[in-house]
């Protein structure tokens, strides 16, 4: 690869999700592309697709577990041999699951928090790394995050951490020039376990989820501008600030009462 073809690279995390399937295509346009996620096969049939559309676009891919240290240290190897730098970086990878913290096993609770958060902030750290003037961050964080969740007690916790450190780090880099987004959607209509739970929310789910395609556009619109956090939808900007007027044991008390009755586990 010549000089000239090294940088101006997007690095997106969970690219073969629907999110970061999003993403990736919402991004292709502009050129060059740094994908991950688990399967090699997953993501050379993303490739694929991607150059249907956009035959020009330059792509790089490299299956990693973003849990596994050793994983992860492959990968920022492979992409130092290369000599990628990057204009942006999309933290799309992470674990959505939903049940009691009593049920979880010690294995589902450090892999949720590790693909949640740990990845996301050493991700970012490499990415910092290799970044070009400008440098763009967006971390997919979730309006789970905003406060506790009964039920949903990890996934909560670490989104909210997540969306805690995009705002640190966003004060961090300001001077430096570099950009930071938290995203904190609802519910987006992706796998269909995803759609079909969104559907069992009723009124709720449906005004909250989104397509990751309004997802994708909402956020990168966002980072352009440095906004701190980006709610995609009307919906979730509201129930992210107006039911802060009633106490937080209501919140949660309503929140378990929905989320009791639904169990979901991942990967």
């Amino acid at each position: 690869m010549r000089a000239e073809e090294k940088g101006n690279f997007t690095f997106i995390s969970g690219a073969t999700g629907g999110v970061g399937r999003a993403f990736a295509f919402a991004c292709a346009e502009e050129g060059a592309l740094f994908l991950t996620g688990r399967s090699e096969e997953k993501l050379s049939a993303l490739q694929a697709d991607i150059l249907v559309k956009f035959p020009a676009c330059r792509i790089e891919y490299f299956a990693a577990d973003l849990t596994d240290e050793n994983s992860r240290r492959a990968m920022y190897t492979h992409i130092e041999g290369i000599g990628l730098t990057f204009r942006r970086l999309i933290n799309v990878a992470g674990a959505d699951i939903q049940k009691a913290f009593e049920k979880y096993t010690d294995e589902k609770l450090v892999f949720q928090c590790r693909v949640n958060l740990e990845a996301a902030l050493s991700v970012t750290r490499f990415v910092l790394g290799r970044r070009e003037k400008g440098l763009e961050i967006i971390n997919i964080s979730s309006i789970s995050g905003v406060y506790p969740m009964p039920y949903f007690a990890v996934y909560s916790a670490t989104k909210s951490a997540l969306s805690s450190f995009s705002s640190s780090l966003r004060l961090e880099l300001k001077k430096e020039g570099v950009k930071v987004t938290a995203v904190e959607p609802g519910g987006i209509y992706t796998r269909p376990d995803v759609c079909k739970d969104i559907e069992g929310q009723g009124l709720w789910g449906k005004l909250s989820a989104k397509k990751p395609e309004y997802v994708a556009r909402k956020s990168l619109a966002a980072v352009k501008k440095n906004k701190r956090v980006c709610r995609p939808g009307f919906w979730n900007k509201f129930i992210a600030c107006v039911p802060r007027i009633l106490p937080l044991s209501v919140r949660m008390r309503f929140i378990a009462r929905r989320w009791a009755k639904l169990e979901k586990d991942a990967f």
